[in-house]
């Protein structure tokens, strides 16, 4: 290929689209793979080949929520019996639910960057708290990979959430992105959304109920978790007028844009649609009265909390001191306020669902569901109250962990809809994705492609995956592993700001620390063995490792040499 500047060689590759890929996979004999590409063609860098896959190239649709705990979806938990999710249900049902998919860090920005580069990510706090000097962004360097599906000629779109740098998202979805890197949405000051809002008719926001938390006196109000909204002027704030229908009706334009432009008309599409909700401060909107009646006469308060009530708030001898400074700063000393937050979280987490269901509808419409790729996940998970904590935090616990992931293929692929109980982390999102549509670069990617468990193979996905934490309301350099075989399903936690290990069974709902318990010991040493052979062979670790070695020098199989030089 000559070497042309790089807006014009992604320019002329965008608009060659599906054609200069059928061009190429012609040519390409027996799946061999084409000549390389580079996303920068004039300096050499990342460079990528492509390969026929035996489909046309579908379009994608990757489907992003905020924080979303198990109990809303998972089947292990009695509350998502209760839940009303028909749009989520229906892409488990038509598609592959990952049962056991993780985030690999519990905060936004880190697990964000994670699986858009499909690599750890040295980003380990959201930018808001982050100490000067700290990544907070990912570098120019980086790639993510919708930039690789912009270079192969899709037209990538995006509306939503960003939280990794906003300069990424130029990269990836063009100048006119207008993605917001923050952690809360702007629904205040998005020009856009506000002209949507009045094209409605609406007002912005008010709490009519808001829950407000209290500080360690237990007094003095504290942090506000949002609540249920009217308009400014006190009249009901329409469901459709609220700031996630408001992202799936500019998703919806975004498509019928892109069919009606001649330089991007019939080219594939891949649509990013980042989701704040079900986050709080939450905003809950009309229309939900009976749905609250229904759910404050079934949810209860979960049993781990009632056991820090029973201690009057005092720090468990078998939990790192984090979780006691997280549960001071959240102050939910009060279980109505508890209540409130866990049956409005609910609501929010329905609020997303019916938008959702827009949005599939609206593919429907266009003729685009049936052999589309369509992908819905969630950053990391939530804590609803368990051990009197909500939101997230530093802290490896499996419920910030744990996340939904349903990936549905399109029809003609002839792939069955099922469960998988393999685990699987959201590095395998971006490999996931490349592969389907024939792309693999040359950059190493930390996840796996699960296109061959999507079809059906027996074998297991990908391997082991470490989780990491770092600064956030609090700090802790924490690192972990997950094991599951046929003894069953365990999260093995290290805390460098603790002597106390963590080791959860994950198969229980109201998980508790079995690390201590001398019935678990054996456990607790082969996964410490496995956590420190993961350590110890990548240099990215080296941080982790330096002070894992000592700590558990006991614990770990007998080495000599030099460890200041880590030999």
């Amino acid at each position: 290929m000559a070497n042309v500047n790089r807006r014009k060689f992604l320019t002329s590759a965008a608009i060659a689209g599906s054609a200069a890929m059928a061009g190429k996979s012609t040519a390409a004999a027996d799946g061999a793979r084409t000549d390389s590409r580079f996303l920068d063609e004039k300096t050499g860098a990342h460079r990528f080949s492509t390969a026929p896959t035996g489909h046309s190239r579908p379009n994608i649709f990757l489907i992003t929520t905020d924080m979303v705990s198990p109990d809303f979806y998972h089947p292990s938990r009695p509350q998502a019996r209760m839940m009303h999710l028909p749009a989520m249900r229906s892409l488990m049902d038509e598609g592959v639910f990952f049962e056991n998919a993780f985030a690999t860090s519990p905060l936004c920005a880190p697990s964000r960057a994670s699986y858009l580069t499909g690599r750890y990510s040295y980003v380990l706090g959201n930018g808001e708290r982050a100490p000067d000097g700290l990544e907070t962004e990912l570098r120019p360097q980086d790639v993510i990979f919708p930039e690789y599906l912009k270079a192969t000629g899709y037209v990538t779109k995006q509306c939503g959430k960003c939280h990794v740098g906003t300069k990424k998202f130029l990269d990836a979805f063009g100048e006119n992105d207008s993605p917001w890197n923050r952690w809360s949405p702007p629904v205040y000051e998005d020009e856009s959304y506000l002209e949507y809002q009045r094209g409605l008719g609406a007002k912005p926001q008010k709490y009519a109920k808001e829950i407000v938390l209290l500080q360690p006196d237990r007094k003095t109000h504290g942090n506000s978790l949002g609540g249920w909204i009217v308009q400014e002027d006190g009249n009901p704030f329409p469901l459709e007028a609220q700031y996630t229908p408001y992202l799936v009706d500019r998703a919806s334009r975004k498509l019928e844009d892109a069919a009606a432009s001649p330089v991007t008309r019939g080219r594939p599409v891949y649509l990013q649609l980042d989701i704040f909700d079900p986050h709080q401060p939450l905003s809950v909107p009309e229309g939900f009265s009976e749905r609250e009646k229904e759910l404050r006469a079934a949810i209860d308060l979960p049993a781990t909390y009632r056991k820090v009530r029973a201690q009057d708030w005092q720090p468990f001898s078998d939990q790192p001191e984090i979780y006691d400074l997280y549960r001071r700063y959240w102050g939910l000393y009060d279980p109505q306020s508890l209540l409130d937050y866990r049956v409005a979280y609910a609501l929010q987490m329905e609020v997303v669902d019916r938008a959702l269901g827009r949005f599939i509808a609206e593919l429907k419409r266009r003729d685009l569901y049936e052999e589309s790729v369509i992908v819905l996940m969630a950053d990391h998970g939530e804590m609803n109250g368990r051990w009197g904590l909500i939101d997230k935090g530093v802290y490896l616990y499996p419920d910030v962990l744990r996340v939904p992931l349903m990936v549905k293929m399109p029809s003609s692929w002839g792939i069955r809809p099922r469960t998988v109980e393999a685990p699987v982390s959201l590095l395998d999102v971006a490999p996931t994705l490349l592969s389907i549509v024939g792309i693999e670069p040359d950059a190493r990617l930390d996840g796996h492609s699960l296109l061959s468990c999507l079809q059906g193979a027996n074998s297991q996905p990908g391997g082991d995956f470490v989780f990491t934490g770092g600064w956030h309301v609090g700090t802790n350099f924490a690192c972990g592993i997950q094991s599951r075989n046929q003894n069953g399903h365990y999260l093995y936690a290290y805390n460098t700001s603790s002597p106390i290990d963590e080791l959860y069974d994950l198969n229980v709902v109201e998980a508790e620390n079995l690390a201590l318990r001398p019935e678990y010991a054996k456990l607790r040493r082969e996964m410490i063995d496995r956590l420190g052979a993961i350590l110890e062979k990548d240099p990215r670790w080296l941080g982790y490792w330096s002070q894992f070695r000592v700590s558990h020098f006991a614990d770990l199989p007998a080495v000599s040499g030099d460890m200041q030089l880590n030999k």
